[in-house]
């Protein structure tokens, strides 16, 4: 049975605005989804709510996995004065469990094990995210939050981000990822959520929104980031 997100009347307030809210509304977290909407849509807001980072204003946000389960990737993470291999054991000040050995496997799972001694804050974009993965990994979750994985890298790091993406679910893991990138969310995702201004308009597939998007802001969505492609 697929785990549920449920947002009940749900409303994010900041400085007075409200950048998230929601009628009654439960999102099934399976598979690969895709968060999709313009700027400002709210997107990286309704991520941090899922990941706990942030509670709503008013309204309940009812989660289905706990604090622990969920490991949240932003597009770009700014890196410690430490190796790549430091960053993961400072896993441990969490978790006691965490051994070398797996360690060792993150690293190679995301292909930067010949980096591991080398200087986080010196690798290049592609690479970070990579690290970043391999947190994620290491972490164990039973769901993996993306904003913008693959924001400012080159087509061959967002080929390798892609990848890892896919291998996340086939490991069973959810996946629920922020894109701009309508082709990249057409290869990926199983499932597809549509937000403009703070709202989610749509909860859909990617086949029968980008063929029959059902609402009018959908459809005007869609023909404006084709023009722009």
């Amino acid at each position: 049975m697929d785990k549920l997100l449920s947002l009940r009347n749900v409303g994010v307030i900041r400085d007075g605005r409200t950048i998230l809210q929601s009628d009654d509304l439960h999102i099934p977290l399976t598979g690969i989804t895709a968060l999709i909407g313009p700027n400002g849509a709210g997107k990286t807001t309704l991520l941090r709510l899922i990941h706990g980072l942030i509670e709503p204003s008013i309204g309940q946000c009812e989660r289905p996995f706990a604090p622990n389960e969920s490991a949240l990737v932003f597009h770009y993470t700014p890196m410690l004065k430490a190796t790549v291999r430091q960053h993961l054991t400072l896993l441990r000040d969490t978790d006691r469990t965490i051994r070398d050995e797996a360690i060792d496997e993150a690293l190679q799972s995301v292909g930067i094990a010949h980096l591991a001694n080398n200087p986080a804050q010196r690798l290049s974009a592609g690479e970070r995210q990579k690290l970043c993965f391999a947190r994620a990994r290491l972490q164990n979750p039973k769901l993996v939050l993306l904003d913008e994985p693959t924001a400012n890298l080159d087509p061959n790091a967002s080929d390798d981000v892609e990848q890892m993406i896919a291998q996340l679910a086939k490991d069973g893991k959810a996946v629920l990822f922020a894109s701009h990138n309508m082709a990249q969310v057409k290869r990926l995702a199983t499932h597809l959520i549509f937000m403009q201004d703070g709202k989610i308009l749509e909860i859909s597939s990617p086949g029968v929104f980008f063929k029959n998007p059902q609402t009018k802001e959908g459809s005007q969505f869609l023909a404006r980031e084709f023009i722009a492609q």
